[in-house]
């Protein structure tokens, strides 16, 4: 095993991989911006190295620097959380080139999963399930409105090189399609290293369920469960929940067999997320993308496996044998992203944190990002806290979510607790009946 490790992220994902790392009786290394000198995790880790300024590209994504702090404190192994440089196939390789381990997804995972068109050629090769739509790049809005009539309306269109649902939309007709394929190109070339956009079938009522994938030192991919993400705004997800309500025994086995063939067929090693959108209904899926890195919503699983995942990565990433035997899930849990913005038009409502009370009690867990006396700053992800709860079955978790919401104090950024309280009081997410569209819905209301 290795003696320390670096984490190269901020934020409650940085905080909740130091608690391991350092309960794992290793070093914890911790760098960070000038922004962020004051939070939670710089003061949790053993050492911190400031690496730059608030901009990120000065910072957290400046490669060359997390790898000068980690030759400047003798780390072992860096562990890029999710977000950043996680699923950055050249920094992983340069962090292998120096030697050290790379508590991540292996380079050629990352860039097979990269581009979306790539994935999902890949994946139908797999025997993977995939929506119908198109396996090359589409190169203009009149080639779009021939692939659009081909598939059938409603289509989403997407930018191949995206993540986190930005140049993301659907249309139902052609003039929509035209606006949604200008939108995605242009959030393309601004966000992304490239332009190419792909064309999916839009499927209608559809969950969002993922599948909790971990491929072993030895070559073995294991599921370790799933969790039901379909409360989403603007594609971004919000909450997560595992098991997800929507899926039966025989379907939620097909989908965990589907998972484990998408980590084969990329050589999979380490913790990743098998995406797929799920039509109840008709009983199907269709994957929508392999997340080469630990999830933002990994709380989930833990809580109703009680494996932790940040150890097994650290585990296979040290060539050691993991220290779970079985994956059945106990209980219901659920995670709320608490971010800091407007409740009612979700709009950043960043500032300086005068309060913070987090709720206690069995059950309950906060991965936190910040404290009293913090600043969440607008330069990056307005992501505070996940809230996690955990009990015997999904009524009892809710109730607990309810309870635990109700109990958490934020003043000075603006916070979507309320929004979450709302939530809960929602028939069709109390009944698990929902769809991705929910959210939409509850704000056209």
């Amino acid at each position: 095993m290795f003696e320390s490790v670096l984490v190269a992220n901020r934020g409650q994902i940085a905080s909740r991989v130091v608690h391991t790392v350092r309960a794992m009786g290793l070093k914890a290394v911790a760098v960070y911006s000038e922004a962020d000198a004051e939070t939670p995790f710089v003061a949790e880790a053993d050492e911190a190295i400031l690496i730059g300024s608030a901009d990120p590209s000065r910072s957290y994504l400046d490669g060359a620097a997390i790898l000068e702090a980690a030759r400047r404190t003798n780390a072992q192994a860096i562990h890029p959380g999710y977000g950043f440089l996680a699923e950055n196939a050249a920094f992983a390789r340069a962090v292998a080139d120096r030697g050290l381990g790379w508590i991540g997804a292996p380079p050629l995972a990352i860039a097979r999963m990269r581009d979306k068109i790539n994935a999902r050629n890949l994946m139908k090769e797999a025997g993977v399930p995939v929506c119908p739509g198109v396996w090359e790049p589409v190169p203009d809005e009149d080639t779009a409105v021939e692939e659009a009539e081909r598939i059938g309306y409603p289509v989403m269109v997407k930018a191949a090189a995206g993540g986190g649902g930005v140049g993301m939309g659907a249309a139902h007709a052609e003039d929509a399609l035209r606006a949604a394929y200008r939108t995605a190109r242009s959030r393309a070339e601004r966000f992304f290293d490239g332009s190419d956009i792909l064309l999916e079938r839009f499927v209608t009522g559809a969950r969002h369920v993922e599948i909790q994938i971990l491929g072993l030192a030895d070559g073995t991919v294991v599921a370790l469960g799933d969790r039901d993400c379909s409360v989403q705004r603007r594609h971004q997800k919000l909450v997560g929940e595992s098991p997800s309500p929507a899926l039966d025994a025989e379907l939620r086995a097909r989908m965990a067999d589907a998972a484990v063939r998408a980590g084969e067929a990329v050589g999979y090693r380490g913790a990743g997320t098998v995406e797929f959108l799920v039509a109840p209904a008709a009983r199907e899926f269709y994957f929508l993308e392999l997340g080469a890195s630990l999830s933002a919503e990994h709380p989930v699983t833990e809580l109703v496996t009680g494996i932790d995942l940040v150890e097994q990565q650290l585990r296979v990433a040290a060539d050691e044998p993991v220290t779970f035997t079985g994956t059945a899930p106990r209980g219901h849990a659920l995670a709320f992203r608490i971010y800091a913005e407007d409740p009612k038009c979700f709009l950043p409502g960043p500032g300086r944190v005068r309060v913070w009370e987090e709720p206690v009690g069995d059950g309950i867990r906060v991965d936190a990002g910040y404290a009293e006396g913090g600043a969440v700053s607008p330069v990056y992800d307005l992501l505070m806290a996940q809230l996690c709860v955990h009990a015997a079955d999904r009524p009892a978790a809710l109730e607990r979510a309810r309870a635990a919401l109700g109990a958490f104090r934020v003043e000075g950024p603006r916070s979507n607790i309320p929004f979450y309280l709302e939530l809960l009081d929602r028939p069709e997410f109390r009944d698990g009946g929902h769809d991705t569209a929910l959210v939409g819905r509850m704000r056209d209301a």
